[in-house]
């Protein structure tokens, strides 16, 4: 039985300046592995409603779930909910339960209730709440499309809760290893490797420490006994034992 697969969509003309470095994705991608869900594809799209409406729709036909991060808050750019409304044909407007999570937590800290504030209401129709415990404004769920905050810690809060209630298969086992020689070097061993371990997956990242060509080999794999022979035979054919 395979792994169900994901992809994410990082909204906003922020990441696409280089104003803000996204961490999202490194948080996103460590728990679906933890959770048995494949990662395969990230895209990145600026706050423009085609192309969040298109990128959406492409994503959500492809694979099992979607995870969105960004646009979601009670300003004028904030243009997700809207355009993922869009994306599934369907209307949106201020929810009753969303609004009265609002309400309660703007009542707990005296801060008045604006139609800016009740922006972060709107809710697609069919769609479910994703929990907010950060800041209580939800995200939500809408077919295979779990749309969720940019800002981090509530983006991990609401991945958090929307985790909970998804199906995973085999979490993936990782072993890394630093080899101290050039690339071209060890091609052959790792080409040998990933022809005798076709179920593994084998990657290579070169780096220069003081003057010294090296590589981190990674080795990931649903099976820890796979992963750890494949290692051992790596370690084997390059003498590093």
């Amino acid at each position: 039985m395979t792994n169900p697969t994901a992809a994410m969509l990082v909204i906003g003309d922020e990441i696409l300046s280089g104003r803000t470095r996204d961490a999202n994705m490194f948080h996103l991608a460590g728990r679906l592995t933890e959770q048995g869900i494949d990662l395969t594809e990230v895209r990145v799209v600026s706050d423009d409603a085609d192309a969040i409406r298109s990128a959406a729709r492409t994503l959500a036909g492809k694979y099992d779930h979607v995870f969105t991060s960004g646009g979601i808050g009670p300003t004028h750019d904030d243009i997700t909910a809207d355009s993922i409304a869009a994306a599934f044909d369907t209307p949106i407007g201020v929810r009753d339960d969303a609004r009265a999570i609002l309400e309660e937590r703007y009542r707990q800290t005296g801060v008045e209730v604006n139609d800016a504030r009740l922006r972060m209401a709107r809710i697609p129709d069919g769609a479910t709440l994703i929990e907010n415990p950060i800041s209580a404004a939800p995200g939500f769920t809408i077919g295979n499309v779990h749309v969720m905050a940019g800002v981090p810690a509530i983006f991990e809060a609401m991945v958090a809760s929307i985790l909970s209630t998804l199906t995973g298969g085999t979490p993936l086992t990782s072993r890394a290893i630093h080899i101290f020689r050039g690339e071209g070097d060890i091609a052959g061993p790792l080409g040998k490797i990933a022809d005798g371990f076709p179920d593994l997956t084998i990657g290579s990242y070169p780096f220069q420490r003081d003057g010294v060509f090296g590589a981190q080999v990674v080795l990931r794999g649903p099976d820890a006994a796979r992963v750890d022979a494949a290692l051992a035979q790596l370690k084997s054919d390059l003498d590093l034992e």
